[in-house]
């Protein structure tokens, strides 16, 4: 028996667009790439070859069109891993649900999603401009715990030593995070020898949770010093962003291919930052767009 969506659970608006990407089902390709900043959505479309549709809803800003004979679709999500959780499954619906029935399609379509953005560096190799591939994620979030299936995509020992290393183990107030894969597949395509595969933290905030202190003091005023020295089986913990565990990991349970990949603008380790990065970050989509 088909699966029914109700209308409770898959909100869809009156002109046949999902509720809050407000993109329609056919405006959809299966090549996608995610960023956060709205702005940087006409960025990387502005080296289509053609557009076919532009909508624009909150923090949601979406351009389909063509590169090089690609069909490419760019998505902002905004910041964080609670946007990520939106925009993945009204992607999922639209690629893998009928809008007219409202029931799941018989064949699923798998999509490959690069999520471009910057980070912060947490290694002596990853200075300021330095390509990051997020080939394993830490997600602080929490996301994931709620969807079924979890275990069976994390790698659950890689989180048990990460626990045990940050003193979280039995603690009710510290994070529960889960340990995620991107796509081998899609990483050895973006990634041509000048990025560094890496793992990836994705924080549930800017500042406490990337142990940053303000007016408000931390809770393990030594967060990040033990986050830059921990190992497990030859990995080191090599940035901070805010959305790589949520997109691989519901990539992961959906069936679909994704991957992260970050421009480092601040290296915590040597406290060093740059805000001018339009430029760099501009050869990082032109790098993507042609590998995708």
């Amino acid at each position: 028996m088909k699966k029914y969506f109700a209308s409770s659970e898959l909100i869809i608006n009156d002109d046949g667009s999902v509720f809050h990407l407000h993109v329609k089902p056919e405006w959809l390709a299966d090549k996608v790439i995610l960023v956060g900043d709205p702005g940087r959505v006409a960025l990387t479309a502005s080296h289509f070859d053609n557009k076919e549709c532009e909508v624009e809803s909150r923090e949601f800003r979406t351009i389909t069109g063509t590169y090089k004979g690609k069909r490419i679709t760019v998505v902002s999500t905004g910041i964080g891993c609670d946007n990520i959780d939106i925009v993945m499954n009204e992607l999922d619906a639209l690629a893998n649900i009928d809008f007219q029935t409202r029931e799941e399609k018989p064949q699923l379509r798998q999509l490959e999603l690069v999520r471009i953005g910057t980070c912060g560096g947490l290694q002596p190799n990853t200075p300021v401009g330095t390509f990051i591939c997020s080939a394993k994620s830490i997600g602080f979030d929490g996301l994931l715990n709620f969807y079924d299936g979890r275990n069976s995509v994390c790698d659950l020992a890689f989180e048990r030593a990460f626990l045990n290393h940050m003193g979280w183990s039995g603690n009710m107030c510290a994070p529960v995070p889960y340990v995620i894969d991107a796509s081998a597949e899609l990483i050895d395509r973006i990634d041509q020898g000048d990025m560094v595969r890496g793992v990836t933290i994705a924080a549930g905030g800017f500042f406490g949770p990337q142990g940053r202190e303000l007016r408000v003091p931390l809770a393990d005023p030594r967060q990040n010093e033990k986050i830059e020295n921990f190992e497990y089986n030859g990995y080191r913990i090599t940035n901070f962003e805010m959305e790589s565990s949520a997109l691989a990991g519901l990539s992961r349970l959906m069936g679909h291919k994704a991957m992260t990949v970050c421009m480092v603008i601040a290296n915590r380790l040597i406290k060093e930052a740059n805000t001018g990065y339009k430029n760099t970050i501009d050869t990082l989509i032109q790098k993507v767009l042609d590998r995708i």
